[in-house]
């Protein structure tokens, strides 16, 4: 098929029917791309072009994310190796370092509150909202027959229908009813199977009580399928009460100041979010539902909590919904998230998530003694030196020369790392 080389504006007809290259041909015209560009775009990557073609509308190309390993992990009392897809320097070296420091205490704890997922349906229009709500009730046993019929598989699998709840929420518009589906999707995330059982029990619902159906849509306020993480940190290997008091103080701005809990929670995520990546799961589900659960109290907080022992010690504890699966969407199809899940050697959904839970709780130990103590930007910028070594134009062994010279110079601009180069290459 012939496809025009460029187009003069972005109304392209037909542009999700071309191929990936002559996609690329389109936009590189458009935007007036060298070759180099063109050639980075075209470059191959460890998915094959027609599965991220399938993956996703008007695909061009991928863009890779480093995925490192944290090490000195052990959840539950097995060791692991987590893979950690970031673009941030020292996420994965916090990780490790702050495992490494609670692993002769047994390392992290973790449980599950279950594999329940959540499906809304609105209910608009009805005269009597507090009837319709007993009307939809008694139909309990109705109810789950017509969801479990969506999705046999999953029933097979002991998961499906567990329970249905109706809320009436007050709005200026009036009384909504909204119906909570409650489903075990097992060891899927599970948006599917239960959006698919909103849309085909949406009309029922409508036609029991008079009213309209409106949104048919899971919750991402994933709050029936909690990972809950905690360890102990020995006083002596964090460096001393002072450290750890300095900790607890930390811990507490957060708890109690939105606009610190925003970056402390930030931090969580950095390792959270690292995982569920690597396993090919939706991060933007799992940031929501820990937002949306951060602020469950009507403040919002820390999602950790930190304390000092009788021995006075330092123990952490994280509770964070934790929507992910093993099987379904990109888990199942893409090479590399299935790769790395192997490396975690996991056989349920549920491990999984309680892995996840336990790398947050690390990464803000990491991040909080860090701040607590010698300040983040130390060994951040330590590490993100190398980055900015790479962007000035430093190879090989002048990578290490730069950033050495970042470092004693305290400066870490690029301007900085090119006048080092600069001074390395004169020589």
């Amino acid at each position: 098929m012939t496809h025009p080389v460029a187009s003069p504006t972005s109304r392209i007809s037909g542009f999700h029917k071309w191929t990936p290259e002559a996609r690329i041909e389109c936009v590189a015209a458009f935007a007036g791309l060298g070759q180099a560009e063109r050639d980075q775009l075209s470059a191959p990557s460890n998915i094959e072009a027609q599965l991220g073609d399938h993956m996703i509308e008007n695909f061009v190309t991928t863009i890779a994310i480093p995925v490192g390993i944290a090490t000195n992990v052990r959840v539950d009392g097995r060791d692991v190796l987590v893979p950690m897809a970031t673009e941030e320097s020292s996420v994965i070296a916090a990780v490790g370092n702050s495992a490494r420091q609670c692993y002769d205490t047994g390392g992290f704890v973790t449980s599950m509150s279950g594999t329940q997922m959540i499906a809304q349906i609105q209910l608009l229009d009805i005269a009597d909202p507090r009837r319709a709500r007993l009307l939809i009730l008694e139909r309990r046993d109705e109810i789950e027959r017509i969801c479990n019929a969506c999705d046999p598989t999953l029933v097979r699998f002991g998961g499906g229908f567990r329970d249905v709840e109706v809320r009436l929420i007050e709005t200026p518009a009036g009384t909504m009813v909204v119906t909570h589906l409650i489903v075990d999707t097992r060891d899927a995330m599970g948006a599917n199977a239960v959006n698919t059982m909103a849309e085909r029990l949406a009309p029922d619902l409508a036609r029991w009580t008079g009213g309209r159906a409106l949104l048919r849509i899971l919750s991402n306020l994933a709050d029936r399928r909690v990972a809950r993480a905690r360890a102990t940190w020995s006083c002596d290997a964090i460096g001393g009460e002072a450290v750890r008091d300095a900790m607890i103080a930390a811990w507490q701005f957060a708890d109690n100041d939105p606009y610190r809990a925003a970056t402390h929670n930030k931090g969580i995520m950095n390792g959270v979010s690292a995982v569920v990546l690597a396993t090919g799961n939706d991060t933007r589900a799992v940031e929501a539902g820990a937002h949306a659960f951060a602020a469950r109290t009507g403040r919002y907080r820390s999602l950790s909590t930190w304390e000092i022992t009788a021995e006075g010690d330092l123990a952490g504890t994280l509770e964070m919904p934790m929507a992910v699966g093993l099987v379904g969407g990109a888990v199942k199809i893409h090479p590399t998230a299935r790769a790395l899940l192997s490396i975690l050697r996991v056989e349920t959904a549920e491990q999984l998530a309680r892995i996840i839970a336990a790398v947050g709780l690390a990464q803000n130990f990491g991040a909080m003694k860090a701040l607590a103590t010698e300040g983040i930007q130390k060994g951040h910028m330590s590490l993100h030196a190398q980055n900015v070594a790479f962007a000035a134009g430093a190879v090989g062994e002048e990578v290490d020369a730069v950033v050495r010279a970042l470092i004693e110079s305290k400066s870490f601009s690029e301007e900085a790392a090119s006048a080092a180069l600069a001074r390395l290459r004169s020589h």
